[in-house]
């Protein structure tokens, strides 16, 4: 059977929607093509370059009829980095998008019906918002240092002087250590073949305390002439630490274990809601402070609660939305598998003198089971915030058994939320409130908190 369309053949094409990964999707006579820098509601000329069974790949060409939301994008390599999707889609459509993805989902994986247009919560300003940044750093073909972030489906850097959704601190930092690695010859990590010295630079902004962590990971036991760059450093208003992070794995995995201060202190504080919390170069900690305000005050106020109930908080990292909870609940049990994040967790609830939550070391699906077996706890609400592979069918089945009167999952990932509610449907939940938070402007990333009650029966 012949296929609609051929290999570097040009077709033109009207895109319907947006992939998960921002790339317009349209049909050539009922076949599926993928086109990156597509929009929806535009008529393209594309160029196909790869063709499946069921779906191709074309390039952009031309664009015959534009999309009333497209825009040009703000920074001038956009296109080529991928660090972000969406640029060139106006932030009116940007939010339309991503309220519509996880309705999409939530419609098509979780089986809900009619659920209408979801409420989301967008930014006044999408820009510059990111509190943390990791910069990967290599050589270029010229011999001189890059510094930026990775192609797209690549490990190849784009060198970025200044990128428009980090701290404008960072562009100052980033050309200090820029010029330090110049100056002593300071090599810069090779990839392929494990060779070089500096791998990545890590920042941290306090957005409420100001205060500002740099972060370089290196691929050895020391920094030369350190003492220099941290004197440059620390000319920055607001820098308070500096630190090396010891990675030497052959791995893609940004950070490694061992963290030596260099200079000042080895975390930082910030406030989120009035808590005060410490951040490690390791501590997970949502990276839009305005956002994450939001998205927890609205989890928060989904669960409605009256100041008697039992809150379990599984993947609880620092302690975030536990002490959220905690200010309004009776008690809260935190579930984290990092170790080093429930010291953290513990030390924020005791610097913020909460004393109604602790913490348990594990995997959640593997600690919750036994609390709830060996010591009977279980729970009124039972809070999620897992990571974007969603939650494990054990916990799930955990929940399912604790039988709690609410659960507030809040999923950064549709798909997966999606997923988890067809699953708990079975054991007798139902999806009563969505809400979609915009945590991640100029991407594809969407926070979503969904509340689900367990059916009367």
């Amino acid at each position: 059977m012949s296929l609609p369309v051929e290999k570097n053949k040009t077709y033109e094409m009207t895109v319907d929607a947006l992939g998960s990964n921002g790339e317009g999707i349209g049909r050539i006579d009922g076949f599926t093509i993928f086109v990156e820098g597509a929009l929806p509601e535009e008529t393209v000329k594309v160029l196909i370059i790869k063709v499946k069974k069921s779906y191709g790949y074309g390039k952009l060409l031309e664009i015959v009829s534009q999309s009333p939301y497209r825009v040009e994008p703000q920074c001038p390599v956009a296109k080529t980095c991928g660090g972000c999707q969406l640029q060139h889609l106006s932030y009116e459509g940007q939010l339309v998008y991503k309220a519509k993805t996880v309705k999409d989902n939530l419609e098509r994986i979780g089986g809900l019906k009619n659920i209408g247009e979801l409420p989301i919560c967008g930014m006044e300003n999408p820009w510059r918002y990111r509190n943390k940044a990791q910069f990967p750093v290599g050589i270029g073909k010229d011999g001189k240092v890059e510094i930026g972030f990775y192609v797209k489906r690549s490990h190849r850097i784009v060198d970025i002087p200044v990128c428009f959704l980090q701290n404008p601190v960072n562009d100052e930092i980033i050309a200090i250590v820029r010029e330090f690695m110049d100056e002593f010859k300071i090599s810069a990590y090779n990839e392929e073949k494990h060779k070089g010295l500096v791998r990545h630079i890590l920042t941290r902004v306090g957005r409420n305390s100001g205060e500002i962590m740099v972060c370089i990971v290196i691929n050895g036991k020391s920094l030369p002439h350190s003492e220099v760059l941290c004197e440059r450093l620390s000319k920055i208003q607001g820098i308070v630490s500096v630190v090396l992070n010891v990675n030497k794995e052959q791995t893609n995995v940004i950070l490694g274990e061992k963290v030596i201060a260099l200079w000042g202190k080895s975390t930082i504080g910030d406030t989120l809601g009035g808590i005060t919390f410490e951040i490690s170069p390791l501590s997970f900690y949502q990276v839009n402070p305005v956002q994450t305000e939001i998205l927890y005050s609205k989890a928060v106020e989904m669960a409605c609660l009256q100041g008697d109930e039992t809150v379990l908080d599984l993947y609880c990292g620092i302690g975030t939305i536990s002490l959220f909870f905690a200010k309004k609940a009776k008690k809260v049990f935190g579930v984290e598998i990092v170790p080093e994040a429930v010291v953290d967790a513990k030390k924020n609830a005791e610097r913020n003198g909460i004393t109604n939550v602790s913490f348990e070391v594990g995997a959640a699906e593997e600690v919750i089971p036994r609390l709830y077996q060996d010591q009977g706890i279980t729970a009124d609400i039972i809070v999620v915030d897992p990571p974007r592979k969603g939650c494990d069918q054990v916990l799930l089945d955990t929940i399912a058994s604790i039988a709690p009167k609410k659960l507030v999952y809040v999923s950064c990932n549709p798909a997966t939320l999606a997923r988890d509610v067809a699953v708990l449907s079975e054991s007798g939940f139902q999806v009563m409130d969505v809400q979609v938070v915009d945590q991640f402007p100029m991407t594809v990333h969407v926070e979503t908190i969904a509340l689900i009650t367990r059916s009367e029966k």
